[in-house]
C-alpha cells in the first residue's frame, strides 16, 4: 500500500510492500540485548496479550515468541503481513495477523495488557489512535514504543551508506540521526502517562551483504526509489562496500524505549 505523509520525505509516496522480500531476509537485526530490556520491564511475557502494531515481517513477535505472550501482529502492508504470515509458519508460531492501517484496527474493550509499536509511531495519526489504544488496553496497560537507528555521526560505514541514499532520494528524512528520547505527541499523553524510557548504545554485526539488503530495505531505498534509479544504487552501493568496508563489520547504533501506561 503507498503511503504519501507531508512530513515524511517531503510528501514523497514510498510502499514497504515494495521491499518485503528484503526486509524479511536483511531487517530482522534487533540483538538480543533490545529484547532483554523489554523483558525487564516485564512486558510481553507469559499471561499477556499483546498487539504489534507496524508489525512488518513480524519481527518483534517472533523473536519474543519464546517468552510466552499470546501475539497479533497488524501492519498496513499486505505483502509484510504475508512474509509474517509465512515466517511464522516456517517456525511453528501461532501468531495472528491481520493486514490493517493502524487507525483501522477495531478490538473490543480492555483486550491487550501491551501495545507494541516498533519502528512506526511517527507514522500513525496520533489524534486518533491514541484514544483507541487507550481503550483497547486493559487497566494498567501498557503502550510500548521501540526504536533503534545507526548513527552517521559515529559510524563512517552508516554515513557513507547514507549519503548514497541522499543522492539518489535527496527528500529523504531518515538521515542524520542522534541518539534522544523517543518523541511522543502531546495529544498521546491525554490519554496515557509516562512510565519508564531508555536510550542506549549498541553494536550491530554486519557483513557487506547484509548491510547492504539492510540499507536496500529502508523506506528512502526499496520502499521508494523508481526501478531504474535503484538499479543504480545497488550497483554503487555495492562498489561503495567492496571498497570501503572489511568483509564483516560492526555498525553502530542507538535504540530507544518508552513504555506509557493508561491513564484510569
Amino acid at each position: 500500500m503507498e503511503i504519501t505523509n507531508k512530513n515524511i520525505d517531503g510528501g514523497n509516496t514510498f510502499d514497504w510492500g515494495r521491499t518485503s522480500k528484503e526486509y524479511a531476509k536483511y531487517r530482522d537485526i534487533y540483538p538480543d540485548a533490545f529484547y532483554e530490556r523489554i523483558l525487564a520491564r516485564n512486558l510481553c511475557v507469559k499471561g499477556q496479550k499483546v498487539l504489534d502494531l507496524g508489525t512488518g515481517t513480524g519481527v518483534l513477535p517472533r523473536n519474543m515468541y519464546r517468552y510466552g505472550a499470546e501475539w497479533t501482529g497488524a501492519d498496513i502492508s499486505e505483502n509484510q503481513i504475508a512474509e509474517a504470515e509465512r515466517l511464522s509458519k516456517e517456525h511453528g508460531m501461532h501468531i495472528k495477523y491481520m493486514a490493517s492501517p493502524t487507525e483501522d484496527i477495531h478490538f473490543p474493550p480492555a483486550t491487550f495488557d501491551v501495545i507494541t509499536a516498533c519502528q512506526c509511531f511517527w507514522y500513525f495519526d496520533h489524534q486518533k489512535v491514541a484514544p483507541m489504544l487507550a481503550g483497547m488496553l486493559k487497566k494498567d496497560g501498557r503502550l510500548l514504543i521501540l526504536y533503534m537507528a545507526w548513527l552517521p555521526f559515529q559510524d563512517e560505514i552508516a554515513r557513507s551508506s547514507e549519503e548514497l541514499v541522499l543522492k539518489y532520494n535527496p527528500a529523504w528524512s531518515g538521515a542524520g540521526e542522534t541518539k534522544h528520547p523517543i518523541h511522543i505527541p502531546d495529544c498521546v499523553y491525554e490519554y496515557f502517562d509516562p512510565v519508564f524510557h531508555e536510550e542506549y548504545d549498541i553494536m550491530i554485526e554486519f557483513t557487506r551483504e547484509t548491510w547492504h539488503g539492510r540499507m536496500k530495505a529502508c523506506r528512502g531505498v526499496g520502499a521508494s526509489l523508481p526501478a531504474e534509479k535503484l538499479a543504480s544504487w545497488e550497483t554503487e552501493h555495492t562498489k561503495l562496500l567492496e571498497e570501503t568496508a572489511p568483509d564483516s563489520f560492526e555498525v553502530r547504533h542507538y535504540a530507544a524505549l518508552a513504555e506509557l501506561k493508561v491513564k484510569r
